[in-house]
């Protein structure tokens, strides 16, 4: 059976503004924790809430522990080495994310 990338309405989504004032809105697939700090993983989609190009994006993200109904903050990740240790992390998440899913299939 093949998957599609495409999620239902009861998925969380947030719209993300990028840097040349065009607004995307985003599947949040997970939030991971890698060493001690949360970073959201979000998938790009369009109206129909389908991924065209499987592409997916990291952020550092944040919740003001004080106010919980405050707007997380999402913070791009500059540092090459913290990126792909993201991405391992994620690399992981789908690992299990797969065997669960066979698991269930059984």
């Amino acid at each position: 059976m093949g998957k599609k990338n495409s999620y239902d309405a009861e998925e969380m989504t947030v719209d993300l503004d990028l840097d040349d004032g065009t607004s995307v809105s985003c599947a949040v697939i997970t939030i991971l924790t890698v060493e001690n700090r949360d970073y959201i993983v979000l998938m790009p989609v369009n109206e129909q809430g389908e991924n065209e190009d499987g592409e997916v994006w990291f952020y550092g993200y944040s919740e003001n522990p004080e106010d919980p109904n405050e707007e997380p903050e999402l913070t791009y990740i500059e540092d090459d080495e913290e990126y792909e240790k993201v991405e391992e992390a994620f690399d992981e998440y789908l690992d299990n994310c797969e065997f669960d899913e066979l698991v269930e299939d059984q």
